[in-house]
C-alpha cells in the first residue's frame, strides 16, 4: 500500500517506521524539507521525502499526523489532492490540565473531514503514546492491544484495519466518524489518569464478560 505521511514528528515517525518495515511504501511529507528528508532515512525501507501535497499525492492512504489546530488548516489546503484518498487523523484536542479543546464542537477529526469533504476520513491510533507503535507487537499480558476505529466509508475502515493488523493489533470498529469525539475524550480521560493521577487506566473497565451484568 501506498501510504503518504503529513508531518514528521513522533508519531509520523513511529506509525511510518513500523508501517514501511511492513513493506509498505511511505512518502514524508512536511514544510520543513530537512526534517522530511531525515525522517525519511530514519525509517528507511525504501521512505522518501517530499513536499506536504506531493506527499499527500502519493498515498492510498494518508496519515496526518498533525497538531490539533494545524491538521485541519494543512488539510484545507491539500483538500484538493485528498479528495478520494483515505485520511487518518490520530490527533488529540486536548490542553491543559487534560481538558478537551473541542468542547461541544465538532471533534478534530470532523474537522478534518469538513476541510477535505471529499477525502475519507478515519479516526484511529489516538489512545496510545507513540512508544506504544514502535513496541514488536504492541501485545500486554498476551493480548494485542485493541485499537478502535470511526469512520463512515467501509472501504476507508478496511485498509485502516489492514494497517492495524501490520502493527500486530486488533481493529475494533467503533462507529461513525460522529462518534470520532468520543475516541478524543477517552483519550483525555487516559493520559489525565495516566499523566495526572498515575493510575492505571485498563484497571478502569471490567472484562468483556462482566461488562453487561
Amino acid at each position: 500500500m501506498a501510504i503518504g505521511v503529513l508531518g514528521t514528528g513522533r508519531m509520523a515517525d513511529a506509525l511510518a517506521t513500523r508501517w514501511a518495515r511492513a513493506g509498505h511504501r511511505v512518502t514524508v511529507g512536511g514544510r520543513d524539507a530537512a526534517k522530511a528528508r531525515a525522517l525519511a532515512e530514519r525509517i528507511g525501507h525504501g521512505a522518501r521525502p517530499a513536499g506536504l501535497c506531493e506527499a499527500a499525492g502519493a498515498g492510498e492512504v494518508v496519515l496526518a499526523a498533525l497538531p490539533y489546530g494545524a491538521g485541519a488548516e494543512v488539510v484545507r489546503e491539500l483538500r484538493d489532492v485528498l479528495a478520494g484518498r483515505v485520511l487518518i487523523d490520530c490527533a488529540n484536542p486536548i490542553g491543559p490540565g487534560f481538558d478537551l479543546l473541542t468542547g461541544h464542537g465538532p471533534s478534530a477529526a470532523q474537522q478534518l473531514a469538513m476541510a477535505a469533504p471529499e477525502a475519507r476520513v478515519v479516526k484511529a491510533f489516538n489512545l496510545c503514546h507513540e512508544d506504544v507503535w514502535r513496541l514488536r507487537p504492541p501485545v500486554f499480558d498476551g493480548r494485542p492491544l485493541a485499537v478502535p476505529l470511526c469512520g463512515d466509508h467501509p472501504d476507508a475502515l478496511a485498509r485502516t484495519a489492514a494497517l492495524v493488523r501490520d502493527l500486530g493489533c486488533t481493529p475494533v470498529q467503533a462507529g461513525p466518524l460522529t462518534r470520532a469525539h468520543l475516541l478524543e475524550a477517552t483519550a483525555a480521560l487516559f493520559i489525565g489518569l495516566w499523566l495526572g493521577e498515575n493510575a492505571d487506566a485498563q484497571a478502569v473497565a471490567p472484562p468483556l464478560a462482566h461488562a453487561a451484568g
